[in-house]
């Protein structure tokens, strides 16, 4: 086993995110309480307890850095070099109705770039996890071996987000990207309401995803966001500027034609002379 004081920020993602998918996965099915969050949104008791796994994998660890979590806010500094960023069940909903289309989220924000992030997928026992320059699956557990991520729009499939907020609106709206004739020429629509399809673009199983929202820091979206950058996605916001620039939004897509294609019936939307 690594040592504590040898395990480097990448290894340290993968334990938390494993700890809190253990906890999801032995949780599953036994509809945890619900707990009422704002705007209609709520946590389970499920995404609770696995916060706290995460929580005390990183701060045993690395007790100096600050930390938000989806469900416990911000902790430390709030102008700390390195904060971790933890969403513990992304896909609450699906979670809290017995569907296993959800992950738990973990990236580190160290400076002003994500330069270790895992995503776990509870139920395949998989995770996805970069370095901040290799981006790589994990199957297996502690000691499974890992392979590269390897991009592909081969699928043909894009996943879009349909969950409030729309910052963008009424110029963009992802519901009107699923309406357009010339996707559904070129592309198959998928929403599977949990980023764990985000990584599914940097392994080659979703062609791209597409969102609105506002995401720097995002407890939600870092952790897939730097995936995607690190096996060479293509990634930018919604009017195909940097990520975190401009509208916000993101459109990830396994390689430029696909990008391409996406961001041109963006535009369509945006009515003459806006």
């Amino acid at each position: 086993m690594v040592s504590m004081n040898m395990e480097t920020d990448a290894q340290l993602a993968v334990r938390a995110v494993q700890a809190g998918a253990a906890v999801v996965r032995n949780m599953y099915g036994t509809s945890p309480e619900r707990f009422a969050k704002s705007g209609g949104d709520f946590a389970t008791a499920a995404d609770l307890a696995a916060e706290r796994a995460v929580l005390d994998v990183l701060r045993t660890a690395r007790p100096d850095d600050a930390v938000t979590g989806e469900e416990s806010g911000r902790t430390g500094a709030d102008g700390a070099e390195r904060r971790w960023l933890v969403d513990p069940l992304c896909g609450t909903l699906n979670y809290a109705v017995n569907t296993m289309l959800v992950a738990v989220n973990v990236a580190l924000r160290d400076g002003s770039g994500i330069t270790a992030a895992a995503s776990a997928d509870p139920f395949s026992g998989e995770v996805f996890w970069t370095d901040g320059e290799r981006a790589r699956l994990r199957r297996g557990g502690t000691g499974g071996a890992d392979e590269a991520l390897v991009p592909s729009s081969g699928s043909r499939l894009v996943d879009v987000n349909l969950d409030p907020p729309f910052p963008n609106a009424p110029d963009f709206r992802a519901v009107g990207l699923l309406a357009a004739p010339e996707f559904a020429e070129h592309f198959r629509p998928r929403v599977v309401s949990s980023t764990l399809a985000v990584a599914w673009v940097a392994a080659g199983r979703r062609a791209a995803y597409v969102t609105d929202g506002r995401l720097r820091d995002s407890v939600h979206f870092a952790a897939g966001i730097a995936l995607c950058e690190a096996a060479g996605c293509v990634v930018t916001g919604i009017h195909g500027g940097p990520p975190h620039t401009g509208a916000g939004g993101l459109v990830v897509a396994a390689d430029r034609e696909t990008h391409d294609l996406l961001l041109e019936m963006i535009r369509n939307q945006v009515p003459a002379g806006r």
